[in-house]
């Protein structure tokens, strides 16, 4: 988990209105590229329960739907890594049983990681986004061991959804 990138909240949420929506403490917006997240309504709702499920509370949370080459340029500058990637998870929480921070997903990676898995869209979305509030809440995967366990965390978060 990182801190936030200097600056980034306000270039992100200026100019943005019209691509952002916003509902207790979750904000999705979207940068430099075409998308148009379906039921938000329900996504913050799961998201909300989820949080709920591992006694954490949502302060702030945003989700930042871009394309591959504006990750890419995140993951250069912030972490210093000159690769692609789906997701990157910015942990802003000063207190461990809140959720506040900003994950950035590639719309780009996703559609494409659906495809070769032969997933729908949608399910590898909700995955990508849920793994991002997994690391808010403490979960790590950076080996084998935990990776595995990541993606168990996943299935069963995935399983919650009612829509």
């Amino acid at each position: 988990m990182n801190q936030h990138p200097p600056g980034t909240e306000d270039d992100l949420t200026s100019g943005l209105p019209e691509d952002s929506h916003e509902s207790h403490g979750i904000e999705f917006l979207v940068e430099d590229v075409v998308f148009e997240l379906a039921e938000a309504e329900a996504l913050t709702s799961w998201i909300e329960r989820i949080a709920e499920v591992h006694e954490h509370k949502i302060v702030q949370l945003t989700y930042i739907f871009c394309s591959d080459d504006y990750l890419h340029r995140v993951n250069v500058e912030y972490l210093d890594h000159d690769t692609y990637t789906d997701v990157i998870t910015f942990d802003n929480a000063d207190d461990a049983d809140i959720i506040e921070g900003d994950i950035f997903i590639s719309v780009d990676r996703v559609r494409e990681n659906a495809t070769q898995l032969g997933v729908p869209f949608h399910d590898e979305l909700h995955r990508v986004m849920i793994h991002g509030v997994l690391h808010l809440l403490g979960y790590a995967d950076k080996d084998l061991l935990s990776q595995t366990a990541m993606r168990k965390k996943e299935d069963y978060c995935l399983s919650l959804r009612t829509f």
